[in-house]
């Protein structure tokens, strides 16, 4: 595929302001919506090849969430693209003041393997309902569901509005390369300043949704299974590549053995005695990353779990105890299915391991002290949080989801994904029928008027 044609017809394409009619958008992702349940059998066998996604997974964290933000756009479309009236200030007497939303333009949004399908599709729903174009570059990691994306999108929309460019690191370099109006990236911290670096010359506006090391505190004062019970869900979904899974744990040092227990019998409950012979329990993504995983756990004490398979990418839902800070468990993301365990007796202990990594995209707390709950929640700065549970905040639309500092920047879901594709432009309606003489020269015996005027404006 010529990457500066196809970017050249979708610029032409945009400039028809064919995508900026309403019908147009809503008739595109209704559309969507019918080919992608036409073809839920087809998605839930790619991601089941790719690496062994569970089917009720698959609909959880994949379909249920792309049918929803599609259901949403279609819904509140009118409402979200209708000119806001915002109320006028008095230095600009007699207006009418109001904003209105218009696209960006020409879209490229690279999506990773953790979750091929949700993660490149939702995206685009979002650009679509702003009335950009898009170029989607799916990860070359998962070739069953990235090929299922190009193709479902391929019969919703002509290659001049929505295209899918497949390939490795050339095709994204590539793509990079040109110039954009907007770049939705998620994926590594890494490979995130790449991007950004790639948007600078332009002055591109990027989204960059990362990752990090996403801490769980867990207080004395827990219900221990249900504790135990959320943190194996959060975790070992999708066998632990999750990009707001909890990445470790800091435990009050009391509840510790405890809290072992509580999450080895929830494993169990949850996979059976033998979690590579459940169908609930997905596998590591490729060889690269299984041996990546594998050289954390050579060096790690473990306290639950740990056995593997390097035929299939199996890791077992394993714990490691007290890992140094430096260790390789503690130095990147793991996204994979090894849980680090620390423990804590003061807060200080706390802020001492937290204040070690950079801001993360997540952060979770449980606690039945709400005072406790409440000062974790402020002290650190994070993503996006939950008290209680993991990873829930994912699936309310009307949480905005995003990161901050190395986790990333820009936000998304629901309107708040409509919003981060569309430039947001205020206008002033200035009436003729009233012009006060004081804001024009000469000034002389003005300026005392003019602060009394800046006076009621506060």
């Amino acid at each position: 595929m010529n990457i500066p044609e196809l970017i050249q017809s979708q610029r032409k394409f945009f400039k028809s302001d064919i995508t900026k009619d309403i019908g147009i958008r809503k008739r595109h992702l209704k559309k969507l919506r019918q080919e992608i349940i036409s073809n839920e059998t087809a998605i839930y066998d790619a991601l089941r090849k790719d690496f062994n996604k569970p089917e009720f997974e698959s609909y959880l964290s994949e379909l249920g969430i792309v049918l929803n933000e599609i259901d949403l756009a279609l819904k509140h479309l009118h409402k979200w693209t209708s000119p806001k009236r915002v109320q006028p200030s008095l230095l600009n007497f007699p207006s009418k003041d109001y904003i209105i939303t218009e696209p960006y333009g020409c879209v490229l949004v690279i999506s990773p393997w953790n979750y091929p399908f949700q993660l490149a599709i939702s995206p685009v729903v979002s650009a679509v309902a702003a009335g950009n174009t898009v170029v989607v570059k799916p990860s070359e990691l998962t070739p069953h569901t990235s090929q299922l994306v190009a193709q479902i999108l391929s019969r919703v929309f002509e290659q001049a509005y929505v295209a899918t460019v497949q390939g490795g690191i050339p095709e994204a370099t590539a793509l990079l390369n040109e110039r954009w109006d907007y770049i939705f990236f998620t994926g590594s911290v890494p490979v995130g300043k790449i991007v950004a670096k790639a948007a600078a010359p332009h002055l591109t506006p990027v989204t960059l949704e990362l990752g990090g090391k996403s801490p769980c505190i867990i207080d004395r004062n827990v219900n221990l299974k249900l504790t135990a019970k959320r943190l194996v869900w959060g975790k070992f979904l999708n066998a632990g590549q999750t990009c707001i899974a909890p990445d470790y744990i800091i435990v009050h040092h009391q509840i510790k053995s405890k809290l072992i227990e509580a999450i080895k019998f929830e494993i169990t409950k949850a996979y059976g005695q033998d979690p590579e012979k459940s169908e609930d329990y997905a596998r590591v993504i490729n060889a690269r990353n299984f041996e990546r995983l594998s050289r954390i756990l050579d060096e790690s004490e473990i306290c639950l779990g740990g056995q593997q398979n390097a035929a299939s990418n199996y890791i077992a839902p394993t714990l490691i105890d007290n890992p140094q800070i430096d260790s390789l468990a503690m130095q990147d993301e793991i996204f994979g299915p090894v849980l680090p365990l620390f423990t804590f007796e003061t807060e200080n202990d706390i802020d001492r391991i937290v204040t070690h990594f950079e801001k993360p995209l997540s952060f979770y707390v449980f606690s039945k002290n709400s005072k406790f709950s409440k000062r974790m929640t402020q002290k650190y700065s994070f993503g996006g949080g939950v008290i209680n549970d993991t990873m829930v905040h994912f699936g309310n639309h009307r949480l905005p989801f995003g990161g901050v500092g190395e986790s990333g920047m820009g936000a998304y879901h629901g309107r708040h994904g409509f919003e981060t594709f569309s430039h947001k432009k205020p206008i002033v309606k200035k009436a003729n029928w009233l012009d006060f003489p004081i804001r024009y020269a000469p000034y002389k015996g003005k300026l005392k008027a003019l602060k009394f005027f800046f006076k009621w404006l506060s």
